[in-house]
């Protein structure tokens, strides 16, 4: 019988650590090149996207063909491209909406100095930075009037999806830079994203009061203070109208992935009522996170209460205790977080000064009480009641 001619038999194989070596570059430059040309895909669609939203707006496509035009322009595509998504009315709303938010000269300004800051991957890191794609229209007007409103192609690293989300909800291109900046850098998934601007996180973060930036070093400090909020909304938590310290513990550990999401990205839970032995006595930490990007554990302490300024220093004592027993040489300093009820901003300065651990103060909000309603016996119950009631008399 003869063997198809690229048949090959296991024992003509001689597998060894350099064949292993090899075939692990092989599969990592496939996966490299997959990414590059999904990023290319989505970079030619979202520079598409636009390009038309700029024609829309620089043709003046209403005043020049009809209120209607944008409608008509959509079934055009349909009927030209049957079975492609993406060119819905509401779709081409939006791109012009895109091109028109990011549009002033102020926007392009933000987004130029948003370009320095992003590296787009390690295999560019030695020498790439973001740069503009520019455009070439055939229409006169389109090419005295683009100006510098080219595609920024830092847009390339988001979904069609992200963007929509952002200029959707975003009232300033301060705002919606931030969102990008953050969703680029950080990976952020759009139900991350979505959550995100949800929480209103542009308005909310970094307003904790906090000693970071005087107590740890330069990033580390910045980057401590960028990654705290104010504000944490536990909207997503359901307690008793007389609650404490222990069940909003207990909601908190039952609810950890929404909380993560209200922490932010990048945060693991480590535990809960972490027990640590000091001399001789067992202390227990409320909540114990780790952050995985920037490797720095961070102490929670929960107060059900006005702040106080006697809970800084239990704070700073388990801030204390964590960087001598638990953390280790690799690393970062540890810092601290106490979330209350409420806070008088003045108090929580004078506390805070002259302690050397990074501490801050932050407060939480949105609690849902649950009803008395929810607590008392159903009508089917009370009637059920009843009739056990009258079995007794009538038994008697």
């Amino acid at each position: 019988m003869n063997e198809r001619p690229f048949e090959v038999k296991i024992h003509d194989v001689h597998l060894d650590a350099d064949y292993a070596d090899w075939l692990r570059n092989v599969k990592a430059r496939y996966h490299a090149s997959q990414v590059k040309a999904a990023v290319k895909v989505n970079s030619e669609q979202l520079l598409f996207n636009w390009q038309l939203g700029r024609d829309l707006v620089i043709l003046r496509a209403e005043e020049k063909w009809g209120k209607g035009v944008v409608e008509q322009v959509s079934l055009d595509l349909q009927d030209a491209f049957p079975g492609v998504k993406g060119f819905s009315t509401s779709n081409l709303w939006y791109m012009k909406k895109w091109y028109q938010f990011y549009s002033s000269d102020d926007a392009v300004k933000k987004l130029q100095q948003l370009v320095g800051e992003i590296e787009v991957g390690k295999s560019r890191q030695s020498n790439n930075r973001l740069q503009h794609i520019g455009y070439e229209p055939t229409d006169q007007k389109l090419q005295q009037d683009v100006g510098a409103h080219e595609f920024p192609n830092l847009f390339s690293f988001l979904p069609w999806g992200h963007h929509i989300a952002i200029i959707t909800k975003c009232k300033t291109v301060d705002e919606a830079i931030f969102y990008v900046r953050r969703s680029i850098k950080e990976s952020w998934s759009r139900s991350t994203l979505g959550n995100c601007l949800h929480a209103d996180l542009y308005h909310t973060q970094g307003d904790a009061i906090t000693n970071y930036t005087d107590r740890l070093p330069s990033p580390q400090g910045d980057l401590a203070a960028d990654l705290i909020k104010g504000n944490y909304d536990l909207g997503f938590i359901s307690l008793p109208e007389k609650y404490d310290e222990e069940k909003l513990e207990t909601a908190i550990e039952h609810q950890m992935t929404r909380f993560l999401l209200e922490l932010g990205n990048g945060w693991a839970f480590v535990g809960r009522q972490k027990e640590l032995v000091i001399a001789g006595k067992t202390r227990r930490l409320d909540l114990l996170f780790y952050h995985i990007h920037y490797r720095f554990y961070l102490v929670i302490e929960l107060k059900v209460k006005l702040f106080e300024p006697e809970f800084a220093g239990k704070l700073n004592f388990y801030v204390n205790a964590v960087n001598d027993l638990i953390r280790t040489e690799n690393d970062n300093p540890t810092i601290g977080l106490l979330v209350c009820r409420d806070m008088n901003r003045t108090e929580v300065q004078y506390a805070l000064q002259g302690i050397e651990t990074p501490i801050g103060v932050a407060t939480y909000s949105n609690v849902k009480l649950e009803e008395i309603q929810a607590q008392l016996p159903t009508v089917d119950q009370i009637n059920a009641c009843i009739a056990r009631a009258e079995e007794e008399m009538a038994a008697e």
